[in-house]
C-alpha cells in the first residue's frame, strides 16, 4: 500500500505530506479546490509524461516522492535493473521536474530511467479515470480481463511463446521462398562479401602495431640519422660519454683505495655505468630494426589501404568487418542449403503450428471454464449496484488463425434493461453505467487483482441517489483486500469511506494554496452535509445518518 506521499511546489501544492491508512480513502473537495493533483503526482511517479508547465508559479523545480510497503514481484525488478533492495519492506519512489534541467527520477534513492518507473507503477498502482473506462470497450483488455479470472496468464504467456516461434520459421521460410532472381543476386552479393573479408585474413588486433610500423618506416631516414648521432655521443666520438666515465671509474676506485666510506659512490657510478650502456644497446637496436625497403613500406600502403576499404564497407572496426563476415557467410549458407531448408522447415513448421494450436486451445478451455463464473460474479456485483434485472454475458469470437491473445477473443456483452438483448460494451452510451460495470469488474477480479493500490478519480459521476449509496459500499467492500483511493463529489460514496481526507484552496499573501486534512467526526459531517447542499440541521442530520448507516460487515458509526 502507498504509506506515504510527499509533494514540492506542484501546480497549486507548494507543500504537501499525506499518509494514508488502509482499505477505502475518499478526497472530497470543491471543485478545482486541487484534487487532481494528487492524480498527477501519482502518474509522474509511475512515469507518465511530465509537462514543465505543472512546476509551481516562482519556483525552480518540483518534486514528488512516494513511499509503499513492497509488493509481490517488486524485489525481482529492483535486481534485475541493479537498483538498491527495499530497506525494511519499504520502496521509495522519487521524481523531480526542473524547469531548466531535465527531469529526474529515483527509485530507493538510485537514479534509473524513466522505464523502471513506468515497470514498478505497473505493479503498484492502478488508475481510472472519467475517461479510462474506453479500455473496457477493447476486446484485448476484455481478453485480458477474463485470463486474470482464469489465473490463464501462464498460459497466455506459454502460448504467445510457441505463436514467436511458429512465426519466427514461417518468416525464414518466406525468405528463402522469396524470388529467385532476388536470391540470386543477394547470394552474388554474399559470395563476394565472404570471400573479399576471408581473402584479407584479417586480425582484429593487427591495425595499431601495423600502424606503428608504418610510421617507423616512413621516418626511417631521420631515426637512423638521429640513432647514429646518438651512438657517436654515447659510445662512438672521440669524447664520448661511455670514454669519459671510464676515466672517471678509475680515479673513483683510486678514491675508494685512500677512503673507504666512498665505496656507495663508486657503486652508483657503476650502476649509472651499466644504465647508460643499456640505453647504448638500446638505440643500437632501433637503429637495426629501422625498414627503409621502399617496397617493405609499399607492402605496409597497401595493407593498410585495404583494411580501410574493409571498414568503410562492412564495419567502423576490424572487429566488426570481422563479424559482418561470418554473419554473412551464415546467411550464404543458408541460402545456398535453401532447398534442405525449406524441406527441414516445412515439418518445423507444422510442429510449431500443432504446438501453438495445443496451447491455444488449452488457453481457450480455460476461458470457456471460467466466463461463465466471472459472468456470474459481475452479475451479482450489478445487482449490488442497482442493475436488479440486468444481464451480463462473455462470448467468443473465433479467429482465422491463433493471434496474439489465441485463437479467440472475448466479448463482453450488457443488457442494462430488462427485455433488451445483450449488447458489447463499446455501445453502452451512458458513461454512469460503464462506470459501475467497471466497478463490477473491479470488485469480481479483486482475489485475482495484485495491485495494491487503486484509484478512482469520479468514476462515479452520472450516478446518485441509493446508487451512489451502493458505489460507496462496493467500494469499501474492495478496499477490504486493497487500498482504493477514491476522488468523488458524491456524499454516499464519500459517506462509505474507512478515512476521509479534504482538499481545500486557500488564498495567503496573495498566492493561492491547495492543502490537504483529514476530516472526522463533526469536521467530517459538515463536509458530507456541504456535499449535500448545504449545512442546515436537517442536511447535517442527513448527513449524520449515511456515517452512521450500517451495511452487512460493515464499520460502525465513524
Amino acid at each position: 500500500m502507498l504509506t506515504a506521499l510527499r509533494i514540492r511546489n506542484l501546480a497549486l501544492v507548494e507543500e504537501l505530506d499525506w499518509t494514508p491508512g488502509r482499505g477505502f480513502i475518499s478526497l472530497t473537495g470543491e471543485t478545482g479546490a486541487g484534487k487532481s493533483i494528487l492524480i498527477g503526482a501519482l502518474k509522474l511517479l509511475v512515469g507518465e509524461r511530465a509537462d514543465k508547465s505543472v512546476i509551481r508559479s516562482g519556483a525552480e523545480s518540483c518534486a514528488v516522492e512516494a513511499t509503499f510497503d513492497e509488493a509481490p514481484g517488486i524485489g525481482a525488478i529492483l535486481d534485475e535493473s541493479g537498483v538498491d533492495p527495499c530497506e525494511g519492506g519499504e520502496l521509495l519512489l522519487r521524481r523531480t521536474l526542473s524547469a531548466s534541467g531535465p527531469a529526474r527520477q529515483f527509485v530507493n534513492g538510485c537514479a534509473c530511467p524513466l522505464s523502471l518507473l513506468r515497470r514498478l507503477g505497473e505493479q503498484l498502482v492502478d488508475l481510472h479515470g472519467p475517461h479510462d473506462h474506453q479500455s473496457l470497450f477493447a476486446r484485448e483488455e476484455q481478453t485480458r480481463l477474463l485470463d486474470d479470472f482464469a489465473s490463464a496468464t501462464n498460459l497466455r504467456g506459454e502460448m504467445a511463446l510457441r505463436r514467436k516461434t511458429w512465426l519466427d520459421l514461417r518468416r525464414e521460410r518466406d525468405e528463402l521462398a522469396a524470388d529467385d532472381q532476388l536470391l540470386r543476386r543477394e547470394l552474388e552479393t554474399l559470395t563476394h562479401q565472404v570471400r573479399e573479408i576471408a581473402d584479407a585474413n584479417l586480425d582484429a588486433d593487427e591495425e595499431e602495431p601495423l600502424l606503428a610500423r608504418h610510421k617507423a618506416a616512413s621516418n626511417s631516414q631521420r631515426l637512423a640519422e638521429v640513432c647514429a648521432e646518438i651512438g657517436m655521443r654515447l659510445a662512438e666520438g672521440e669524447a664520448n660519454v661511455l670514454s669519459q666515465l671510464t676515466e672517471s671509474a678509475r680515479l673513483l676506485r683510486e678514491l675508494h683505495r685512500l677512503d673507504d666510506r666512498t665505496q656507495s659512490i663508486f657503486d652508483e657510478h657503476a650502476l649509472a655505468v651499466e644504465k647508460l650502456e643499456s640505453v647504448v644497446a638500446a638505440v643500437a637496436d632501433v637503429a637495426g630494426s629501422l625498414e627503409s625497403d621502399p617496397e617493405q613500406i609499399r607492402t605496409m600502403e597497401e595493407r593498410l589501404d585495404r583494411l580501410q576499404v574493409l571498414k568503410r564497407k562492412y564495419g567502423s572496426t576490424l572487429a566488426d568487418v570481422i563479424a559482418f563476415g561470418t554473419a554473412a557467410g551464415e546467411r550464404l549458407r543458408r541460402i545456398e542449403t535453401r532447398d534442405e531448408r525449406l524441406t527441414t522447415l516445412e515439418g518445423e513448421i507444422a510442429a510449431a503450428g500443432v504446438a501453438l494450436a495445443g496451447a491455444a486451445a488449452d488457453l481457450g478451455k480455460a476461458r470457456r471454464k471460467a466466463a461463465p463464473k466471472l459472468a456470474k460474479k459481475v452479475g451479482d456485483q450489478l445487482r449490488d449496484l442497482g442493475f436488479l434485472q440486468a444481464g451480463f454475458e462473455i462470448q467468443f469470437e473465433m479467429l482465422c488463425e491463433p493471434g496474439a491473445w489465441g485463437s479467440e477473443l472475448a466479448e463482453f456483452l450488457f443488457a442494462p434493461n430488462p427485455g433488451e438483448p445483450a449488447a458489447p460494451l463499446r455501445s453502452i452510451a451512458s458513461s454512469g453505467e460503464i462506470s459501475r460495470v467497471m466497478l463490477a469488474l473491479k470488485t469480481a477480479l479483486a482475489a485475482q487483482d495484485r495491485i495494491p493500490l487503486l484509484v478512482f478519480d469520479e468514476i462515479d459521476a452520472n450516478v446518485g441517489g441509493e446508487v451512489a449509496r451502493r458505489v460507496g459500499l462496493k467500494m469499501r467492500e474492495i478496499g477490504e483486500s486493497h487500498q482504493v483511493v477514491c476522488i468523488t463529489h458524491l456524499p454516499q460514496v464519500a459517506a462509505s469511506a474507512r478515512e476521509h481526507f479534504v482538499v481545500s484552496k486557500v488564498v495567503r499573501g496573495g498566492r493561492t494554496f491547495s492543502e490537504l486534512h483529514p476530516v472526522e467526526r463533526n469536521e467530517r459531517e459538515e463536509e458530507i452535509a456541504r456535499m449535500l447542499g448545504g449545512k442546515t440541521e436537517s442536511i447535517l442530520r442527513h448527513a449524520r445518518e449515511l456515517l452512521e448507516r450500517k451495511e452487512p460487515g460493515a464499520p460502525g458509526p465513524v
